[in-house]
């Protein structure tokens, strides 16, 4: 199947609701948040959700597409820093190998503390990680994961941060494709992904299994991924892109205005 027929996807079930039963014309590149940058500008995928810092560098490539993302209006439950002590403590982050636009965010959020401590790349492992440094930043199930088996350890929501600091909602991953990209296979690949999200949205039964199948990925109980799924949201609004352009322009100094494809 030809990277104009395949759609690249977060590794993450916070991609579910838009990606859950898609139609199988459709071939799906699921890879961490950061890879998914280099599959779209390699042409391995016709779009693809990257992370939003990611997208400031590589603007000037790239359209955004409309109505659908990776965000969240405060909590997102899982975009979190932990550690055993207090924040204002903190020397050192490990920070995880796979994300861009969370390390950016936990990095202006930080200085905005007044909190400059020494960062280390490092793979997402939350005892590795802690180990050998104050705290960590995980994202995605991980942080789902260490939130429930180390839920003291819990000292910052990035995106319940943002939203203290800048009152906006979090867009943590746009949905990007290649300007020289057939805008007519964008689109096509752009309205199935946005009728998977509206069943979710709309069919409770559709709206159970896609939970039911998210609890059997992550090993999250339904009960924890039915709030999850009020955390994390897949449809922008206004006020999602004005923090988007927000972030992009303070957080990752993106001077430019972002370009939405149509």
């Amino acid at each position: 199947m030809s990277w104009q027929n395949t759609i690249g996807r977060v590794s993450f079930i916070n991609c579910e609701p838009l990606f859950h039963g898609l139609d199988k014309s459709w071939n799906v590149l699921p890879a961490p948040p950061a890879w998914l940058t280099g599959h779209l500008l390699r042409r391995d995928c016709i779009l693809a959700p990257i992370p939003a810092a990611d997208y400031a560098r590589n603007h000037a490539e790239l359209y955004l597409l409309p109505e659908i993302a990776i965000s969240s209006k405060g909590e997102v439950g899982s975009v979190l820093l932990f550690s055993e002590l207090n924040i204002s403590d903190i020397k050192t982050v490990a920070l995880p190998s796979d994300s861009a636009t969370s390390v950016q965010l936990l990095k202006y959020l930080l200085t905005k503390k007044n909190i400059e401590p020494k960062y280390t790349e490092m793979g997402p492992d939350l005892q590795t990680m802690l180990a050998s440094n104050d705290a960590c930043l995980l994202i995605g199930d991980r942080a789902l994961d260490a939130a429930r088996e180390y839920p003291d350890y819990v000292i910052l929501d990035l995106g319940k941060e943002w939203l203290r600091v800048t009152g906006k909602p979090m867009v943590f991953g746009v949905f990007a494709a290649r300007r020289d990209s057939d805008m007519n296979i964008v689109k096509t690949a752009h309205s199935a992904l946005k009728t998977q999200l509206e069943k979710f949205e709309t069919d409770k039964s559709h709206r159970d299994e896609v939970i039911k199948v998210s609890s059997q990925k992550s090993s999250q109980p339904e009960t924890r991924l039915e709030s999850y799924f009020g955390e994390v949201i897949n449809r922008v609004d206004p006020d999602d892109m004005s923090g988007l352009e927000l972030f992009l322009k303070d957080a990752c100094k993106m001077e430019a205005d972002p370009v939405i494809a149509w």
